[in-house]
């Protein structure tokens, strides 16, 4: 065990003891334990939320320009640390060095990001609003909508909390955040940063645990909001639980995202784009295109030069300098992404690259996998894999193309590669955010949600800000 630390419960300020469970983190390249902790208990919930809840009270009321103090002070604790959170990412979470290097960036300029706005926030309060009666005005307000609850996923730790996490402080909000019990170690950092910073005491409290400690807090009656992301199977029990209270969610859910390849595309771009959309964190990311649609008219090329570059890939550990891809973060997610790579090879799937593990025999490796023309009612084109593969499909025209592209229960992300019409198609295909002829990039700036099952609400930009607030509207008596 390389990693020890004997308190990891945060709780109005104060790092106490956990009492419930152990739970390990593992490093996924050798399978090998590198951190046992005691979690919270459940009962442990009611406390964070009591101390939200105080803290609630003052927090509110603190200058929004101070609160971006703060979130600049969080931004600048990262930054410090980043040595050692891009060396527990890549420890933890098996990322090659690029992608935790882009973690933590990630991280620290969403808090800089929420900091910006909420320098602004307090000039933007009181807006008028014109009433059709002149004895009458009206002004708006955008206030805090109280303690919140945070439930974050194991696939980017620290920037999932950052998008949750920035904008709640940011608007007023206290917070209770469950990490993943999978990668607890790296999220500690916000509860060290929160000390050393000298945030007020219940601002934020940590609970580190599995899904007892999850059910609790969606059980709470003390938090008039709960943002979680992950699976569409939690979701919906966290769904049902806040409509026990009729309190507000964010879900942030799955994807099966597509990538549009039309016939006037760059195919060396599509290829690189394609692998940076399904090979990236290997495929354990909901935005992960993981359904591609080419024109038939160049799929022959694009499809040889996929192969090409996915049998050149270094599948490795981060101790490897030179890995384009590591291995899934549990070995729970690696099992499941090998029963879809059965139930292909069973059903008889064109698999013209990976279908297997790979990699040392005791680390979680799947290889990079691309399957060609496969049945639109397979599951390898419908569910998702949350994994390095990748299903293929042609088509004949661009009106075909977004017929597949939009055949779905979800709607997150979607990527358009091509020239004339590429907008037109973006305008068209239902999903949260879009990229043309662009890798996956995501500022702070912009918003992330999805349609149809992928989720509800919006994430980073104005709309995470809102995410937290209530409108509200005050009418009066003009006096003369």
């Amino acid at each position: 065990m390389l990693l020890a630390r004997e308190k990891c419960v945060f709780i109005d300020g104060v790092w106490i003891a956990g009492q419930g469970d152990d739970i390990q983190s593992v490093d996924p390249s050798t399978g090998t334990r590198i951190a046992l902790l005691r979690a919270a208990r459940a009962e442990d919930v009611s406390l964070a939320a009591e101390a939200a809840t105080r803290a609630f009270l003052s927090w509110r009321r603190v200058p929004a320009s101070q609160r971006a103090v703060y979130l600049r002070a969080f931004a600048q604790g990262l930054r410090d640390r980043k040595d050692t959170l891009v060396a527990l990412q890549m420890l933890n979470n098996g990322k090659p060095r690029i992608e935790a290097e882009i973690d933590v960036d990630d991280a620290s300029a969403t808090f800089d990001y929420y900091a910006e706005l909420a320098a602004s926030f307090d000039a933007r309060q009181d807006g008028a609003v014109e009433l059709p009666d002149p004895t009458l005005r009206g002004r708006a307000r955008h206030e805090p909508v109280g303690p919140v609850a945070l439930i974050v996923p194991w696939n980017f730790p620290m920037v999932t909390t950052a998008w949750k996490l920035a904008p709640a402080l940011a608007v007023g909000c206290t917070a209770v955040l469950k990490p993943s019990e999978f990668t607890t170690p790296v999220e500690l950092v916000y509860g060290d940063i929160a000390q050393e910073i000298g945030l007020p005491a219940g601002a934020l409290n940590i609970l580190p645990g599995a899904g007892a400690v999850g059910g609790a807090m969606t059980a709470e009656p003390r938090f008039r909001k709960i943002s979680f992301t992950g699976s569409n199977t939690t979701g919906r029990r966290v769904m049902a639980a806040a409509a026990e209270r009729s309190v507000p969610v964010s879900l942030e859910l799955g994807g099966k995202s597509p990538i549009v390849v039309m016939e006037d595309a760059d195919i060396a771009q599509a290829i690189e784009i394609a692998s940076l959309g399904i090979f990236f964190n290997a495929g354990q990311m909901c935005s992960a295109t993981s359904r591609m649609i080419v024109s038939d008219r160049i799929a022959d090329d694009v499809i040889a030069g996929l192969r090409r570059h996915v049998s050149k890939m270094v599948v490795a550990g981060p101790d490897n300098p030179a890995a384009e891809m590591g291995p899934l973060t549990t070995k729970a997610q690696r099992d499941k992404v090998l029963e879809y790579l059965l139930r292909a090879r069973h059903d008889g799937l064109d698999c013209i690259a990976g279908g297997a593990s790979t990699g040392p025999q005791a680390g979680y490796f799947v290889e990079p996998t691309i399957y060609v023309d496969v049945p639109t009612e397979h599951a390898i084109w419908r569910e998702e894999i949350f994994g390095p593969v990748l299903a293929i499909r042609r088509a004949s025209s661009d009106d075909e193309a977004l017929e597949l592209a939009n055949d779905s229960e979800f709607g997150l992300a979607a990527t358009v590669v091509g020239r004339a019409g590429a907008e037109d198609i973006a305008n068209r295909i239902d999903a949260g955010h879009i990229w043309i002829n662009s890798p996956q990039i995501i500022f702070p700036n912009t918003a992330w949600g999805g349609f149809k099952s992928s989720g509800i609400g919006r994430e980073l930009g104005p709309w995470g800000l809102a995410a937290y607030s209530g409108v509200k509207h005050v009418t009066s008596r003009v006096i003369t």
